[in-house]
């Protein structure tokens, strides 16, 4: 009985394995293959193999400035929401001032509204402080839009850490700025994790806001330049594939250095 659960379960396992695999395989082969094989056969194995495609995508096809670009408004902007997030999030577990639970249910309930019905205000107000189409005003809108829920995850972790490490790192003489820095944050690390590639895997990909606060050739990010192979008559289906997979890839070697920590930061009960 034992073997049969244990095949079933394989069985369920291998299967959405294949399913949730099979649309990266299939952009995988289509990125080594011209758009002239892809329709003449759409799930055809690369025969031959089309390797140049990526530095043709990269050097020919600005691919190297949208990466550039995505990587410096992503970074810096996981990073502030990371470092602003933890903070405000600490200050709202651990100490209770009078407008505490305000804040919090403030920051809460913009969780509930989707961040699009603001793109209006928000090109408003990049115009009006010279902001509009340009890497930092991008930044500050990622920040704004994934502060909330960065914080809303950190918070009910801090609150799970057990009041006796701060009181004795109170009693070990250690300041409010200590305590964040030398207890808090590296418990959280975890969850500061989840947050980290959650927010990197939102931002990377994002379209709408990128599209509508950056016209700039110089300023796209990497969606934006995947974009530019889709036209009104025909698509470039097989630069389009491998813009896509060297989009991924990033996202893929953040997901295997931090995914231990995510797991840990998305399963953890209870602080000990």
């Amino acid at each position: 009985m034992d073997v049969l659960k244990k095949s079933i379960l394989l069985l369920l396992l291998s299967g959405y394995t294949l399913f949730a695999a099979g649309p990266f395989v299939w952009a995988a082969m289509m990125s080594l293959r011209t758009t002239t094989e892809i329709h003449y056969d759409h799930f055809g194995f690369p025969d031959p193999i089309h390797w140049e495609k990526y530095p043709e995508a990269w050097f020919n096809s600005n691919y190297a400035i949208y990466f550039t670009n995505s990587t410096q408004v992503v970074l810096a902007a996981v990073i502030i929401v990371t470092l602003i997030g933890a903070m405000a999030a600490h200050c709202l577990a651990r100490y209770r001032f009078k407008l505490n639970r305000l804040v919090y249910f403030v920051l809460f309930s913009t969780i509930i509204f989707p961040p699009q019905i603001t793109i209006i205000s928000l090109f408003q107000i990049l115009v009006q402080y010279g902001l509009y189409n340009s890497k930092l005003g991008l930044t500050l809108v990622y920040v704004a839009i994934q502060l909330p829920l960065t914080v809303y995850i950190l918070e009910s972790f801090f609150a799970r850490i057990p009041s006796d490490l701060f009181d004795a790192a109170r009693m070990d003489g250690y300041s409010d700025w200590q305590i964040f820095w030398k207890v808090s944050l590296p418990i959280a690390v975890p969850a500061v994790a989840t947050t980290v590639i959650l927010n990197f895997i939102l931002l990377w990909n994002e379209f709408l806001f990128a599209v509508v606060l950056i016209t700039d050739e110089v300023n796209r990010t990497l969606p934006l330049g995947i974009q530019r192979f889709i036209g009104d008559t025909q698509e470039d289906i097989g630069m389009i594939a491998t813009g896509l997979m060297i989009a991924i890839i990033p996202v893929i070697v953040v997901y295997a250095f931090f995914s231990e920590k995510l797991i840990q930061g998305m399963t953890a009960g209870a602080v000990k």
